[in-house]
């Protein structure tokens, strides 16, 4: 554990200012020295052919003027100001980037001459990210990120050591689930959740025992550590993305469609025209497509979902790692889905709706609102327990299974009549809806089949809408209000008695569970940690 939730201010790791403009400094400054290396080599070896042309003049460049006016010291002088300066407001910067952990908020507070503060409740975090890249990672840095519900309302502290900022995610979960501080405390033997480095290490260290070499053997055991420690998440429990599906959902993708469209098309116009010169200008069309899809497969390796005691963690990256726990009672409602290509082979993806967004590309690169890029119906089965534990009952199941593969007709759902065929040409037998004990499902699509799931709890309002297209065939569409994001969970051409009493019912119920839900204050009434059960892995 850490002394960071301690109330009092702290500051972050002591290599910050490096990482997060240090590195350019020194990009910057191996430019400049690039392009003066004749000049240097002129100045300290004397090697015949650089310098003064023939007539004893040089070219004209600010160099060339430093020179010819004796400018030499001056120049050094106010170069190595320029330095002083630039490595005085880094040091300053990062003295004046202070950030607490209290009861209630995490507040962060930066700048020198304006001043920023930017606080996050607890009781509205919506997930807290560590984000690895690969420069920071090699000295044991972390970038934290803590969601909170709002626009532009995150809290990010960049840059911590890797154990701290595990450690620090693992506390202000305990404190946003309602625990009490004593319960933290006496939490505090179990351990930090990832086998990384101890605290201190990073930039600067290697000075005591063991010296560079215990540095450098903890960078490797931090390397090769598994992504969640065991004792958080047993092996077995952890769901991962099989690599060839992943690389053949990128195929089967609608980027590679495009391309491949493009790429007819464009050898068509070649075989009229006979100009190979159109090829040239496909190219950077190609290059960034491909690019594009290349990115999505190594973003997307080593991807993993598992339970924790406090949440639904999903990681991913090889050489640059990215984790974020979704807390329970955070998920507004589920989509899952299933693109046309896919269907044969029976794959899957899983998009949630948050009360935040994350400034952390997600996998694939894709938001951080989809949670599962490519499944089969086992892994739909095991994230859907994890995320609605509520709801992916065992007994619900099965109607879930429905909503996604059945064609329509007598399947538990409440369907549109076939007078709404003028409106929903392929999709009138499965356009439709049901209700478990604590959510509704709305299902849409027949060739691209969709099944959106929205927890009653999670619930603002819901609406019935008829206007001039739908009344004369005594339809109506449905609208299940939830935070913004990709879904929007809505049903329309449905029966018009079948829409008011969908109303009714789904209003009566989340108004019922609303006032019985603790879901998002999961340790409150309890010293135990919730545990969801992972499903089959």
């Amino acid at each position: 554990m850490t002394d960071f939730a301690d109330g009092e201010w702290h500051r972050l790791h002591r290599a910050t200012p490096l990482f997060r403009g240090g590195i350019t400094v020194l990009i910057l400054a191996g430019i400049v020295f690039g392009n003066l290396r004749e000049r240097l080599i002129e100045l300290f070896v004397g090697v015949p052919g650089y310098g003064p042309g023939a007539d004893g003049e040089f070219s004209g460049d600010p160099l060339d003027f430093i020179l010819r006016e004796n400018l030499v010291l001056a120049a050094l002088g106010v170069a190595l100001l320029v330095l002083l300066l630039a490595v005085g407001g880094f040091w300053l910067s990062w003295r004046m980037h202070t950030f607490r952990i209290t009861d209630e908020v995490v507040e962060v507070r930066s700048g020198i001459l304006f001043r920023t503060t930017r606080k996050g409740r607890l009781d509205r975090i919506q997930g807290i990210n560590i984000a690895r890249p690969f420069i920071p990672r090699l000295f044991g840095a972390a970038k934290l990120e803590i969601s909170v519900a709002g626009n532009d309302a995150n809290v990010p502290l960049s840059y911590l050591t890797s154990r701290d900022a595990d450690a620090l995610r693992r506390e202000i979960l305990l404190l946003a689930s309602g625990a009490r501080r004593s319960a933290i405390a006496g939490d505090a033997e179990a351990g930090p959740e990832h086998p990384g480095p101890g605290p201190g290490v990073g930039v600067g260290a290697g000075q005591g025992p063991g010296g560079v070499g215990a540095l450098l053997e903890d960078r490797a055991r931090e390397f090769l550590a598994p992504e969640l420690d065991p004792a958080l998440a047993p092996p077995e429990a952890v769901l991962r993305m099989n690599p060839g599906r992943l690389i053949g959902s990128t195929v089967l993708s609608d980027a590679m469609l495009f391309l491949l469209i493009a790429g007819v098309g464009l050898a068509i116009a070649v075989g009229i025209t006979g100009d190979a010169l159109l090829l040239i200008g496909f190219l950077p069309a190609l290059l960034g497509v491909g690019g594009f899809l290349v990115s999505r497969i190594t973003r997307s390796l080593r991807y993993s979902i598992a339970s924790t005691p406090d949440g639904v963690r999903v990681g991913f990256g090889l050489l640059s790692t990215s984790n974020e726990t979704l807390p329970p009672g955070r998920i507004h409602s589920v989509r899952v889905n299933q693109p046309l290509l896919w269907r044969p082979l029976g794959w899957w993806q899983i998009a949630v709706n948050r009360a935040s967004r994350s400034s952390q590309q997600g996998a694939a690169g894709q938001q951080q609102t989809t949670i599962l890029p490519v499944g089969n119906l086992d892994d739909v089965r095991t994230v859907l327990r994890l995320l609605l534990p509520d709801v992916a009952t065992d007994e619900a199941m099965p109607l879930l299974e429905r909503g996604m593969l059945s064609p329509g007709g007598e399947d538990g759902f409440t369907n549109s009549p076939r007078r709404a065929r003028a409106l929903r040409w392929f999709s009138q037998p499965r356009n439709g809806f049901a209700m478990t004990e604590s959510g509704v499902l709305l299902r849409t699509g027949a060739i691209w089949r969709s099944l959106t799931i929205v927890p009653f709890p999670r619930m603002q309002s819901v609406s019935v809408r008829q206007g001039p297209v739908l009344r004369p065939l005594r339809l109506a569409a449905v609208h299940v209000h939830t935070v913004s994001g990709p879904i929007t969970p809505a049903l329309g051409a449905i029966d018009r008695k079948a829409a008011l009493g969908l109303f009714a019912a789904v209003a009566e119920a989340a108004i019922r569970t609303a006032t019985v839900d603790t879901t998002h204050r999961w340790r409150a009434s309890t010293a135990a940690p919730l545990t969801v059960d992972g499903g089959d892995a």
